[in-house]
């Protein structure tokens, strides 16, 4: 073993572990077979370690780690006959399995034709072996037995952001065809999903090359590196594993299907994104068998899909956020309008019903919104109609991909004429606008998409481009590219409708009579956020999707969010019940120490005369507890108002 593969490997190896980028390059010695019958040169390729993916203090997500394979190596110059080979390799491959404790299967056909093809290389045996293995095996090995490293990938979280990261799939198996130059010592792996799959080419690196040199006898004379290989950039996310452990812990006390999304919105960051039920992408690792992938696949839980931005959900409630800011915005409805709120409504020959029985009274927009009134929505949404309301929701970014750099993101819908044309052959009508006034009808959103638009809201109406990538950088921390805060859009948004909506949205949560109490969890927090309840699936198999999206504190707002949770077919769950505390699970592990910062003088005064305003008075018929009430099933009719499909039949 003096002059074989594995000593060359583990210097490289070696080089690589203290990060060094090694450029050197020796002289190629000429080919020699022309004159020499069993001479041969062969410059054989040594992939690349994978570059790191890293959350934004760089914490690794995604590693190379070094793994030993036990190969079989012949003894050159390769003269034996077929008999020979087998019974060479049986003892060699008898003494592994002593070795290992376990059973090897090889066929006689593999070995044979191994050994004419490739018998300069070592034929794997066993992959990947685990530590005591390693150490059993390096106090028994043979003249044919090798330990061969190799490069694998390591995902030191397990499941903990593996929708975003993704996973790696082995490129190709090894040729089994003749030996030639560029063949690959041992296999490459490329991205299959996630980060991996769309930043292949930067974390793949750049190849090693290894000479190997056979004499006129056909034995192996000289074998020396020609270039070590380039370890691959390392891709840094916006990603803060603090948040996005809080983000897993609250699904996961949940015990719930869901996803939630937590994000800057001063900067467009996302912090932490997280999808329920997860996966292990250890487990492609260095092939995932076909039966845990067929448990994957077939789970009805759908651990594989990521539904906080490849899956899109009917917004239920929390869409009234927007139809708020479009009835303000046009100066119809102002923040002292007041609009009843009964027990239901007839638009055209169908009745829509609120939540609950009853008349609330006159509420304004801050009053309705906070008990989640739906007549009252149902005749903003009439009195300003369909325009406003996709015009601003599409502002907001909702129906649209948001561009971070994952495949399948999801684009949503927000129904227009046009959309209604095609799908229903029709244009939008009065119970089509009713229906989105309270988010329902066709109207679906990514979680990833209302945080985004709820971080817009928390910043008066700057829209920060969405961002899951800081920047790519060298091994020696140059950076190859970045990816800088960029304000996509100034929506000019009035300070009387922002003043509004910030004031409607924190009375969701701390008002009597708001849906989202259960959200806010710090004492001296404000929260600012919406509960929405929506039914969702086929008509057989309608479950509810709950929501509770906004952004804290509220007065200065360091944290966009979106949470929803998927109840069972028949199973009644509600947007303050299920989803308020995901997120107010989230406040506490992030806002628990927080401390307002000293505000200027002139905020003080400021602060002071808000404080002196009297507060509009509450109806006395608006204190029923809305979190049951957002739950309340529609019938079919008023669901499919005019023809209207109540949503569109999509499964995440």
């Amino acid at each position: 073993m003096k002059s074989s593969v594995v000593f060359s490997l583990v210097a490289f190896l070696a080089h690589a572990a203290v990060a060094q980028r090694i450029t050197d390059i020796v002289e190629v010695p000429k080919p020699t077979w022309e004159t020499q019958k069993q001479a041969r040169t062969y410059l054989l390729h040594i992939p690349a370690p994978r570059g790191q993916v890293t959350d934004r203090h760089g914490a690794s997500l995604a590693q190379t780690r070094v793994a030993y394979n036990l190969g079989l190596s012949f003894p050159t110059p390769l003269e034996l006959a077929d008999s020979q080979v087998v019974n060479f390799a049986r003892s060699q491959i008898l003494t592994a399995e002593r070795l290992l404790g376990r059973k090897l299967e090889v066929s006689d056909d593999t070995l044979i034709q191994h050994y004419k093809n490739r018998g300069i290389l070592p034929l794997i045996l066993a992959e990947d072996l685990a530590a005591e293995e390693i150490a059993r095996v390096s106090r028994g090995l043979s003249a044919g037995l090798v330990l061969q490293p190799s490069y694998v990938r390591h995902y030191p979280l397990g499941p903990m952001g593996a929708h975003m990261v993704g996973y790696v799939g082995r490129l190709a198996p090894l040729s089994v065809k003749p030996i030639e130059n560029k063949d690959l010592i041992f296999p490459d792996s490329e991205g299959r999903e996630g980060l991996e799959q769309v930043f292949d080419d930067q974390l793949r690196g750049t190849v090693g090359v290894v000479n190997i040199t056979l004499n006129a006898e056909g034995k192996r004379t000289t074998e020396r590196m020609v270039q070590q290989p380039i370890p691959g950039y390392n891709v840094i996310t916006t990603l803060d594993l603090k948040v996005q452990k809080a983000c897993e812990d609250a699904l996961a006390q949940s015990g719930r299907r869901g996803a939630v999304v937590v994000l800057d919105p001063n900067t467009g960051e996302i912090l932490g994104m997280a999808s329920r039920p997860s996966f292990d992408p250890n487990a492609f690792i260095p092939i995932i068998k076909p039966d845990i992938f067929s448990k994957l696949n077939d789970d009805p839980s759908a651990p594989l899909y990521p539904r906080a931005f490849r899956s899109a959900y009917p917004p239920g409630s929390t869409f009234k956020t927007f139809v708020g800011l479009a009835a303000l915005q046009t100066g119809l409805i102002t923040p002292t309008t007041q609009i009843s709120c009964p027990g239901g409504l007839q638009v055209g020959n169908f009745y829509f019903r609120n939540w609950k029985s009853g008349h609330a009274g006159m509420l304004t927009f801050a009053q309705a919104l906070a008990q989640s009134c739906n007549t009252w929505f149902y005749q903003a949404g009439l009195k300003i109609g369909a325009e406003p309301i996709i015009e601003w929701a599409d502002a907001l970014g909702l129906g649209r991909r948001t561009g971070i750099p994952l495949r399948a993101e999801s684009r949503g819908n927000i129904p227009n004429d046009d959309y209604m044309l095609r799908v229903h052959k029709r244009k939008i009508l009065q119970g089509d606008i009713a229906n989105m006034s309270i988010g329902q009808g066709d109207i679906l959103i990514t979680p990833l998409q209302m945080a985004q638009a709820m971080g817009v809201i928390a910043t008066g109406g700057t829209f920060h481009q969405t961002r899951l990538v800081k920047q790519v950088q060298s091994i020696d921390n140059r950076v190859v590219s970045a990816y800088p805060d960029r304000v996509r859009s100034e929506l000019n948004i009035s300070e009387e409708t922002v003043a509004e909506l910030h004031k409607g949205l924190v009375m969701v949560t701390s008002d009597g009579t708001g849906t989202g109490r259960r959200a806010a969890t710090v004492k001296g927090v404000k929260v600012a956020g919406k509960t929405g309840t929506a039914q969702w699936g086929p008509v057989r198999k309608r479950r509810n999707a709950a929501w509770f999206a906004g952004f804290a504190p509220a007065d200065r707002p360091l944290y966009a969010f979106a949470a929803v949770v998927e109840g069972n077919a028949g199973e009644t769950i509600a947007g303050g019940a299920n989803a308020g505390p995901v997120i107010g699970s989230i406040i506490t592990a992030l806002l628990k120490d927080y401390k307002p910062p000293e505000p200027a003088k002139d905020e003080e005064e400021g602060e002071k005369a808000e404080d002196g305003e009297t507060a509009p008075q509450q109806q006395q018929q608006g204190t029923g507890q809305a979190d049951s009430g957002e739950s309340q099933e529609f019938t079919e009719d008023v669901m499919n108002p005019e023809g209207a499909p109540e949503t569109i039949e999509e499964t995440p």
